[in-house]
């Protein structure tokens, strides 16, 4: 079971929503490697995501699909529970520009299972509002 507190719970999720939206290639790689173990694993839907590499390709991918488009910011919805070593909070999409800015357009709940130093060792998305049909 991890240690975290209120603060490092606070703090992982901050740093999990910005890793999403970070613009530098480098900057971004060493969040990754900050925020999740050698050996972590994102579950998207039936894919999955693994090792720092696996994991770097994956934010990128998804940086560039969403928010360096400058269709979509990445945010949460300031709900976070906590049980050991278990973290769940809403990552959102929200529309970034247009009639309906701030509006979300996608939200997936969050599942972090942490380890003993707070990095994340598995990761879970379940999509609880899909991105509308283009």
């Amino acid at each position: 079971m991890s240690q975290t507190t209120a603060i490092d719970v606070d703090r992982i999720v901050q740093r999990y929503v910005a890793v999403w939206s970070e613009p530098d290639p480098a900057a971004r790689e060493r969040a990754v490697a900050e925020l999740w173990a050698p050996d972590g694993v994102e579950f998207v839907e039936n894919t999955q995501f693994r090792g720092h590499d696996g994991l770097v390709d994956r934010v990128a991918e998804a940086y560039g699909l969403f928010v360096a488009t400058g269709d979509y910011d990445i945010t949460d919805d300031n709900h976070v529970s906590v049980h050991d070593d278990v973290v769940m909070f809403t990552i959102q999409l929200t529309y970034a520009k247009g009639p309906r800015t701030g509006e979300v357009a996608w939200a997936a709940r969050v599942f972090l299972v942490l380890d003993n130093d707070g990095r994340i060792l598995q990761d879970y998305h379940l999509t609880v509002q899909p991105l509308p049909e283009a």
